[in-house]
């Protein structure tokens, strides 16, 4: 897969999504349900935005860049600081996402060019924080390849392309299992 440099879409209040393009034109195929368990999802997830949470606080992108696949990484720590820099001059506070659990619209799911892609949002209090990131496979590993960011409003979930993806995504949804409710204690 080829990499050409990102472009930048700018779209609602504070959303800013890299993202890498492949070089060729690649049959349109319906994504594929990624192979991954909610723990890894939840990793992943947190991990993009408290890094960029991280680099918005500090002014400092180098991290953000480094931990990112190598189409992500053709930015430079300014290029992502001035791609951020008005959530960075809003002092976005994404550090709720350390304790809450998102919700996601876009389930993980691998498209054509081999990427994985995931979307929802966290519902925190006075407004969401919408995102959507794409990842890209290096070395056996899942590093950014594309973050978007938005609060507000949550963004619609996109429909399943076909009757085989939303039945696979029925089975691989990524839920919190729910624990049976302690026993109460035996009265004397």
């Amino acid at each position: 897969m080829s990499v050409r440099p990102f472009t930048l879409c700018l779209a609602t209040l504070a959303l800013v999504f890299v993202v890498g393009c492949g070089g060729g034109r690649a049959e349109t195929q319906a994504p594929k349900p990624a192979q991954i368990d909610r723990n890894g999802v939840l990793i992943l997830i947190r991990s993009a935005l408290l890094a960029l949470d991280q680099a918005n606080k500090t002014g400092n992108y180098t991290v953000l860049r480094d931990l990112g696949a190598p189409g992500f990484q053709v930015n430079t720590a300014a290029r992502l600081g001035d791609i951020f820099a008005k959530q960075r001059n809003e002092n976005l506070d994404l550090s709720g996402v350390a304790a809450i659990d998102p919700q996601l619209s876009v389930l993980p799911e691998i498209e054509a060019s081999g990427l994985m892609r995931m979307a929802g949002f966290f519902p925190s209090i006075p407004a969401p924080v919408n995102f959507e990131l794409a990842f890209a496979s290096v070395n056996g590993q899942w590093r950014l390849f594309g973050i978007s960011v938005s609060i507000g409003q949550v963004a619609a979930a996109r429909q399943p392309a076909g009757p085989q993806v939303a039945e696979a995504r029925k089975t691989a949804r990524v839920t919190k299992r729910r624990q049976p409710p302690p026993a109460a204690p035996k009265q004397p």
